[in-house]
This record gives C-alpha cells, structure tokens and sequence, in this order.
C-alpha cells in the first residue's frame, strides 16, 4: 500500500471524460528492462503519467518503440527476460485506496487481474485456445480470477457480456475459434475482457489484421462500451487515425520514453516534437489539400546504443549541438496548452500546418483509411 502523488495534470479543453480529481493509475519513473545475450535493454525508460476515471490513452510510436512493453508491464505480464528494476505503478480501486502493483503477491495480483484491470491482447487469432470452445474459455477465465463464481453465474455473466459486443451468446458459446469470423474473435477478447467488470482496460493494436470495416465496427463498439461501462483505456497503437478516433490524450513514444503528451487535439493539429509532427507527415488527411508525404529518414536506435543527448537528433531536422550534449525533459509547454509536454530543446522551432476544421472530429481528418 501507499499514497498516490494526486498532483494531476490540467484537462485538455476538449477531454471532457477527466471528471475526477485522482488518478485510477498513476505511473513514475518506470524502468522495463530484458536480458538478451547481447546485454540488457531497457525498453522502458523512466516513463510517467496519469490514467484518469473513464478517460482514453493512446500510446503511439513506431515498432520497437516501448509501448506495448509499457502496456504488458502495468500488468505485471512481461515476460520472464523481462523486469522492473525501478519504478511505481499504483492504482485507486473504486474503494479509494491505493495499492501498489509491483509489490502485490502471486494471490493478490491474480484477484487484481480482470477484476481491476484487464488487457485484450494483439492478434485475437493468438490470444483463443484454438483446441476450447468459448463457453470453455470464458469459464477458464472467470475462474482463474474470480473463485467464487458457480458455473450457473460464469455461462449467465458470459452470455450477458456477449450481448454486450453484439453477438449471439448461442451461435458463439459452443462455437471454437476457427468457426468465427476476424471480427467476431475480437468482440470475443473484448466480451472477455469485460467479465469481471474491470476498471482499466488496456487495448494492444484490438483491430490489427481486420478489414477496414470491421474495423470501424470494433470502434463504434469500444465507444459505446465505454460510454455505457464507464471504464479507462489504455489503447496502444501504430495506427495515428485509430489514436485520433479513440483517445481523449495521446503520448507518443520513442526510444523508451514518452516524449511528448497531450490532449488529443493538441497533439494532432499542434505537436510541438519534431518526431510527432514527422509521424503525422506521413498520414494523408482525407479533407482539404493533399500536402506532400513523407516518411521520417533513417530508423529507430538501437536500444542497446542510444545515441547521446536525445535519441531523435540522428533523424531530426532540427538538431542542434545541444541536442547531442543532453536528453531534454519532458516539460509543460504554454499556458495556452495546459496538460501539453513534451521532450525537446527546441518545441518553439517546431511547425505543423494542419488546421482544425470547424466542428470536424478529429478522426474525420487525420484518417488515412478514409
């Protein structure tokens, strides 16, 4: 147990979802590193932030970049190479106390698991027992965190949350995963995912391999979940359009730290990181003039051999000698931007001509699938 730093970081003018004044997750100084042969990488470095009741996180970055480690780490499901040498994550139950994750035991983190927060995993094809019907798996998962439920609870519970994702409890109940479609597996992960009622919901890439319209079905659904549960969301991503239509604040990542946070639409229409804006660059917008596009040069470091001063500078257009002398903080920029931050010697240089339409959302414009 322990207190949980309450300082929290001003809403966004359009983050309506951050009502409460403490945190459900609060993150500091975090650290994930693994052992490989060739040394230790420390995929996680020195991460900080705050997930507030019933609001959206994305975390956005290239391959390689931490997030998905992040996001396995808050859990507590790294894999065995992996660990948190340094670092808090402590979260305020529905109770109001505070409990801190990494010290919990064996019994105690499996209680904490689908009942407080739960994670829908990439690639619904990998994450089903392909040999288990879903009534099975749904049952193993009730009753691998939850003891206390007969089996009469566990099928009713499973057949209400089925109907909550849209499908038919009695076509998809005796049904293996190879008999349903793409997307009727996802809404299955995210059914499952919601047995317990959890009150953190982390999203790895939930539409990842679906056609473009089933993947505009699994939004509209996380949206009404959300609204109708009233559950926090950690949703990791690539995908920039999917960030914009899902996220109330976004962080981008690179190189193991989250250089630049923000409300939604600051980070979209006014990023102030040259690696954010680059990542924007490289998305067509679907309204308005097609401006050129252009991928960022070279390729992420190696994590292994950062480079000195900021881990950017090799690919940035705006590196100066400063940048090579010393890794900027991630700081508060204008009072005009409360809650907006970032980590670089020169935000003021940084431009980004994409306006905001008026009364456009903004998926409709950073969307690159249309």
């Amino acid at each position: 147990m322990g207190a949980v730093d309450a300082t929290r970081e001003p809403a966004g003018a359009t983050a309506p979802a951050r009502t409460a004044t403490e945190p459900v997750l609060s993150v500091r100084d975090l650290v994930v590193e693994y052992r490989t042969d060739a040394g230790v990488v420390r995929a996680v470095r020195g991460v900080s932030f705050d997930l507030y009741p019933n609001e959206s996180l994305a975390l956005v970055g290239e391959s390689g970049c931490g997030k998905t480690t992040l996001a396995l780490a808050l859990l507590r499901l790294l894999p065995k190479l992996g660990s948190v040498p340094s670092g808090t994550v402590r979260y305020r139950g529905r109770d109001g106390r505070v409990v801190d994750l990494l010290s919990l035991d064996a019994e105690q983190l499996r209680r904490f698991r689908w009942r407080e927060a739960a994670i829908v995993f990439q690639g619904a094809m990998n994450s089903l027992n392909p040999v288990l019907r879903i009534r099975d798996q749904i049952r193993d998962t009730v009753r691998a965190h939850d003891r206390g439920m007969s089996r009469r609870e566990i099928d009713r519970r499973g057949r209400e949350v089925l109907r909550q994702v849209r499908l038919d409890p009695d076509r998809v109940l005796p049904a293996y995963p190879h008999e349903l479609s793409g997307g009727m597996k996802q809404r299955v992960l995210i059914a499952m995912s919601l047995l317990l009622d959890p009150q953190i919901l982390v999203l790895d890439e939930p539409t990842t391999a679906l056609d473009i319209l089933t993947q505009r079905a699994i939004v509209d659904l996380l949206h009404e979940l959300r609204a109708q549960l009233g559950f926090a969301t950690i949703f990791v991503s690539h995908d920039l359009p999917l960030a914009a239509e899902l996220a109330d604040r976004v962080a981008t990542m690179y190189a193991g730290r989250i250089i630049e946070i923000g409300d939604v639409r600051d980070i979209f229409y006014h990023p102030r990181h040259p690696y954010t804006t680059g990542l924007l660059k490289a998305v067509p917008p679907v309204v308005g003039d097609l401006p050129e596009i252009t991928s960022i040069p070279g390729a992420p470091p190696n994590l292994l051999d950062l480079p000195p001063g900021c881990p950017f500078h090799p690919r940035c257009p705006y590196a100066q000698a400063d940048c090579t002398a010393a890794e900027p903080a991630l700081e508060p920029l204008a009072p005009a931007a409360p809650g907006h931050r970032a980590a670089c010697h020169h935000t003021d240089q940084v431009t980004f001509e994409r306006r905001p339409a008026a009364g456009r959302p903004v998926a409709a414009e950073v969307n690159a699938d249309g």
